[in-house]
């Protein structure tokens, strides 16, 4: 899971992605509102942070213009701004929660878990011609069958199956199921690729993965 954190605060923003991190999620910084909404508009996120009050265009800017594009990605506001009015504003913007500082992790960690959890009735079951991926119970099926996979091939699969039909490029991949931001010999890709369509026995008919030549890889029903 990644979140982005926009905050201008170096100790409360440090201390965020240390905590977050040690939780497993992936993290992003932004210190100014215009970084923030730049990258929030990029689709990468599960889940968003905001102050209020950062540098640029406010947080409650950030979350108006982030809500136009994106209705159901939750966003948290974690903010000095702690009046009743204040926090029905921030609501009010879009915003899912609404936390004031100063504030326990221990808290903020549970907020996110809640708002991370999968809605009642959301599908957390994805199909790919005669493949089944249960992200609930982190189980792939083939025919029925079930396949035992790492748990890197298993989240660069949930990727490709997540964004079927569009092609995903080698450094958005890399940047998404390898949470790696820097330039990095992307041929890893192509290993756990192979190691991919091995496991799931991909045979020409059933080319659910494609290799789309010097850019990435897409999955796609045949």
């Amino acid at each position: 899971m990644r979140i982005l954190i926009v905050e201008d605060e170096p100790g409360i923003y440090n201390f965020l992605k240390q905590g977050l991190e040690e939780e497993s999620f992936s993290v992003d910084i932004a210190v100014e509102g215009n970084k923030g909404l730049q990258l929030a508009l990029s689709g990468d996120y599960d889940l968003l942070l905001l102050d209020w009050m950062v540098p640029g265009i406010s947080g409650i800017e950030v979350c108006r213009q982030f809500r136009k594009e994106f209705k159901d990605t939750p966003v948290i506001f974690l903010t000095a701004k702690d009046t009743v009015d204040e926090t029905i504003f921030g609501l009010q913007s879009g915003a899912n929660d609404y936390i004031k500082k100063p504030f326990h992790f221990e808290e903020l960690l549970e907020r996110i878990k809640v708002q991370l959890r999968p809605k009642s009735g959301e599908h957390s079951i994805f199909n790919l011609g005669n493949i089944t991926l249960n992200t609930g119970n982190h189980q792939v099926l083939k025919n029925g069958e079930e396949i035992n996979l790492t748990q890197k091939e298993f989240a660069l699969l949930e990727f490709l199956i997540r964004n079927k039909d569009k092609v995903c490029r080698r450094t958005r991949i890399i940047e998404r199921v390898w949470d790696i931001h820097f330039e990095y010999n992307t041929g890893v890709i192509d290993v756990y690729i192979n190691s991919l369509r091995k496991k799931l026995d991909m045979k020409e008919a059933e080319n659910y993965i494609q290799t789309v030549r010097g850019i990435g890889y897409m999955a796609k029903e045949l």
